[in-house]
């Protein structure tokens, strides 16, 4: 199987770039700007990825963003996970990046996109992988902040395929939002949303029905509310799932008791994503490999995972048969084994 899960085609949805930050790069873009760390060693780092909740878990990563400075940081960041997703067959990366975590700390925004744009590019020529930037909002903030951050995204537009919702899921519903999320659209942005992670089924409701989302990313608590399974079901919502993420921030207890069998089983829209994979152990490959002997997955699934993966991108339907195809090609073979 490992084989055949390293060959397929994979389209990443749910990667939140600050979260690719792996200890070796922290360190050296701490010495190169000249910026002491609160840990010592890169083994301590590592031995600080012990979360309870989310919150636990981000209020590490805050703290490692801020080596992020100049506009060659942000390349070398990027370009790090480009060549994980090289490894790992990904083809195509919807890559999540939070402004307000860089400009709130005086960087501009024009530095960050800057250098993850210049990367994007080189990871097209260099690895021939495509990819797509989502602008995600800070929900802990005010929207005021969010609109704000709208606004100094309007010269890079044509850089950015959509919004999104991210940081800490309980207590701040994606209601909140509804006015910023308005406004991207009226600019042509798509929108996505966490909602379903830590937070109820109400909370994908509202990312449904007042942000008006194309994809729920996680998700996996909707399976508490079957009118929502239905609706979910009906319309093919994208569910961006992030296993190793899920079990790391305590959502599951283990593997094995993951939901993504049943939400597959239930006919819904599931890909598998690996979130912030330098804090939760494991990128897109790892992510199918360990889900899919956890959970006793096939061949035929695994395929569905994949394809779900770049049915729902933001690539155009033209490169989403290709894919779709090539999927359908390696998982007939692999069948006939």
């Amino acid at each position: 199987m490992h084989e055949y899960l390293k060959a397929l085609p994979k389209a990443e949805l749910h990667l939140h770039i600050e979260g690719s930050l792996e200890p070796e790069l922290m360190f050296a873009l701490a010495k190169r700007n000249k910026i002491e760390l609160k840990y010592k060693s890169v083994q301590e780092i590592k031995s600080a990825y012990q979360f309870n909740n989310l919150q636990s878990f981000l209020d590490i990563y805050y703290a490692g963003a801020g080596v992020l400075i100049e506009e060659q940081d942000f390349y070398d960041l990027a370009m790090a996970y480009f060549k994980k997703c090289q490894e790992d067959n990904v083809t195509h990366a919807e890559l999540f990046f939070d402004p307000q975590t860089h400009t709130d700390r005086g960087v501009a925004f024009g530095t960050v996109i800057s250098g993850l744009h210049r990367a994007m590019k080189d990871a097209k020529s260099q690895f021939q992988i495509s990819s797509l930037l989502i602008m995600c909002f800070l929900r802990h903030l005010p929207e005021e902040m969010a609109l704000e951050t709208l606004k100094q995204a309007t010269p890079y537009l044509d850089k950015i395929v959509a919004v999104g919702l991210d940081s800490s899921e309980v207590g701040h519903p994606p209601e909140k939002f509804e006015r910023v999320f308005a406004k991207a659209r009226e600019l042509g942005l798509m929108t996505v949303a966490h909602a379903g992670e830590e937070g109820p089924p109400d909370y994908i409701w509202q990312a449904l029905n007042l942000l008006k989302v194309k994809r729920v990313d996680h998700g996996v608590r909707c399976l508490e509310d079957s009118e929502l399974v239905a609706h979910l079901r009906k319309e093919s919502v994208p569910l961006t799932v992030c296993p190793l993420s899920n079990v790391k921030l305590c959502v599951f207890p283990d593997l094995t008791k993951h939901n993504l069998k049943k939400l597959l089983d239930e006919g819904l829209n599931v890909s598998i994503n690996s979130d912030d994979p330098a804090y939760f152990g494991g990128y897109m490959l790892q992510n199918y490999e360990e889900t899919q002997i956890a959970l006793g997955l096939g061949v035929g699934d695994m395929a569905t995972i994949a394809k779900n993966s770049f049915r729902s991108s933001f690539l155009s339907e033209g490169e989403k048969e290709v894919w779709e195809a090539k999927i359908d090609t390696l998982a007939s073979r692999y069948l006939k084994l």
